[in-house]
Parts: structure tokens; C-alpha cells; sequence
């Protein structure tokens, strides 16, 4: 089984293989060009999710600068996705986004990981776990979500976030680790900040 084999089976693997890099390097390099876009420039930046993500719907908008360990090679974004400033997508593994998701500025999706045993480590080995976020959910700023984890749809995570385990459909959930805090419910209906009532 070569490296990238392994790489994709989720295995112990050596990222600095010579074939991987060949692979990602062309990656790497499109998205240098892509972070020198003027902000105008939406058509190119939609072109480049629909060229180098490998999947990517309608209406998507990604701020930049964005980085990406693949340049997004391994991203699938849904529809009508939003992403804010520097969000960080460490794409070795496979990142799914549903429709509607919102990401805050400053957001880091991992899918890389590295052993615990220091001898391995010291080799250089890494592993990828693939990350799930469901539809209409929405990311805080600044949140971090860990290799293998999936978000449910209509969910919320707090800013600041480190998601390290998955989390239910339809909750809030804050904190370091990440806990759900209550359901979606009747009163976020009636209220979108505090006691100001929505109005439109």
C-alpha cells in the first residue's frame, strides 16, 4: 500500500511522501493566486471552488483570505455556504459542509491529526478523520472542530468552540470542550438577541 493509499484509508501515513507533495503542491499553488484576488473578483473565486473543491454547489462565498492544506481538493460545500474571513479548512481528510452552513471569521476545520507516542510523531506520521457539518448550521468565530466529528444540521456552535466530539441536530452548543447548552426552541422564533423580538 503506498503512502497515499494509506492517506486516504485513514491510516498512519507519511505526509512528506514525495507523491503526496507532488499532489498537493498544484493545489497549494492555486490557492496562492486565489488569496490575491481583489475582493470584486467574485467569478474567479466561485470558478475556483468549482476547479479544485471536490464537491461544491450553488451560490457559495468564501472571504478571503482562506487557507486550506489541499486548497480545498478534498472539501464538499453544498449550496448558499458562507464563509468569513481565514477560515482554515485542514483538508488531508474529507471536510462535508450541507447547504446553508455559515462559518464566523476565523474558523479551523481539522481533519489531520498526529500519534500520541512520541516515537511515532518524531517519524513524522500523521492520520485524517473526516469531518461532517450538517445543514443550516452555524459556526462561531473562532470556533475549532477536531478530526472526525460531525455537527448536526440547525445546530450552533459558540465562539470560541473547540469541538472535539460530535453534536446533535437542532442545539446550541458552547465551550472548551464543546457541550450542547439547550435545544433550538419555540423562543428563538420570537427573539433574536436577548429580548429583542423579531420584526420582519
Amino acid at each position: 500500500m503506498t503512502q497515499y493509499e494509506r492517506m486516504v484509508a485513514g491510516l498512519l501515513y507519511d505526509p512528506g511522501d514525495e507523491e503526496i507533495l507532488k499532489e498537493q503542491g498544484q493545489f497549494l499553488d492555486r490557492l496562492w493566486e486565489l488569496n490575491r484576488l481583489k475582493p470584486s473578483e467574485f467569478k474567479l473565486k466561485e470558478q475556483y471552488m468549482k476547479d479544485v473543491f471536490a464537491e461544491c454547489g450553488e451560490d457559495n462565498y468564501i472571504e478571503l483570505p482562506f487557507y486550506a492544506n489541499w486548497g480545498g481538493h478534498h472539501v464538499h460545500f453544498g449550496n448558499r455556504i458562507y464563509a468569513n474571513f481565514n477560515l482554515t479548512l485542514v483538508d488531508d481528510g474529507h471536510i462535508y459542509v450541507g447547504d446553508y452552513v455559515m462559518f464566523g471569521p476565523n474558523v479551523t476545520v481539522a481533519t489531520a491529526s498526529h500519534p500520541v507516542d512520541p516515537e511515532l510523531r518524531g517519524r513524522g506520521y500523521q492520520y485524517n478523520k473526516d469531518v461532517h457539518i450538517g445543514e443550516n448550521s452555524w459556526i462561531g468565530a473562532g470556533a475549532v472542530i477536531l478530526p472526525g466529528v460531525t455537527i448536526g444540521k440547525n445546530t450552533v456552535i459558540g465562539a470560541g468552540s473547540v469541538v472535539t466530539k460530535d453534536i446533535p441536530d437542532n442545539v446550541v452548543a458552547v465551550g472548551n470542550p464543546c457541550k450542547v447548552l439547550r435545544e433550538v426552541c419555540g423562543r428563538d422564533r420570537e427573539f433574536f438577541y436577548k429580548n429583542e423580538r423579531v420584526d420582519i
